[in-house]
């Protein structure tokens, strides 16, 4: 299984703290206008006028974002990581990103759910000092992997290795994300730019 956090009642299952994936994390320092960026309560605003609320609980380095419907309140979907200490630096780790079987149908541009709850986990890893975000685009399916991929592309998230179990290599990228697929890093920084036209006010 990969890493699993359960935000429930003040309880965690917390994971083997020496886990960790063994690619290099290259962390890009760029001096940047923190206005031109957009904040927490403009993703939470930008998000409500879609219907959606969303929210974020966290636990020490452990967080979930939950999404649901303003006008039925049902669940649909959610993130949940952490944020590890690595060579470069603090790292967002997002371990899963997760999305109702009913809500797909919704996603209909990258301005979807997904880009929601991704954003909320963008902007808290750069409150946290995260210079770079990695994620795994599980393989359970050829067609659904290849459209993760697409996906996390789009939104600004870069190969950088394709787990596929094939290679003593591969074994502590399993272990770490539980599973085989494509792992995906991007700088936060160039993240939140490439989004603040979606999420940052007029005003």
């Amino acid at each position: 299984m990969g890493l699993t956090q359960i935000l429930q009642n003040s309880q965690i299952t917390l994971p083997n703290p020496h886990l960790n994936s063994l690619s290099k994390i290259t962390t890009t320092n760029k001096k940047i206008d923190s206005n031109s960026i957009p904040t927490m309560p403009e993703v939470m605003e930008a998000s409500k006028a879609q219907k959606i609320h969303l929210q974020l609980q966290t636990l020490g380095p452990f967080f979930r974002i939950t999404a649901k419907s303003l006008e039925t309140q049902n669940e649909l979907g959610r993130a949940e990581g952490l944020i590890r200490v690595w060579f470069g630096g603090r790292v967002l780790h997002l371990d899963s990103i997760r999305l109702r079987r009913e809500t797909l149908g919704m996603e209909r541009s990258i301005f979807g759910i997904g880009l929601f709850i991704g954003a909320v986990a963008i902007r808290y890893g750069y409150e946290c000092g995260c210079g770079s975000a990695e994620l795994l685009a599980i393989n359970d399916s050829e067609l659904y992997h290849s459209k993760l991929v697409r996906f996390y592309k789009r939104i600004g998230f870069k190969v950088v290795h394709e787990v596929t179990g094939s290679s003593i290599g591969d074994l502590a990228h399993m272990l770490v994300w539980g599973g085989i697929g494509t792992r995906m890093d991007a700088n936060i920084t160039e993240l939140l730019l490439k989004w603040c036209t979606r999420f940052k006010s007029p005003n």
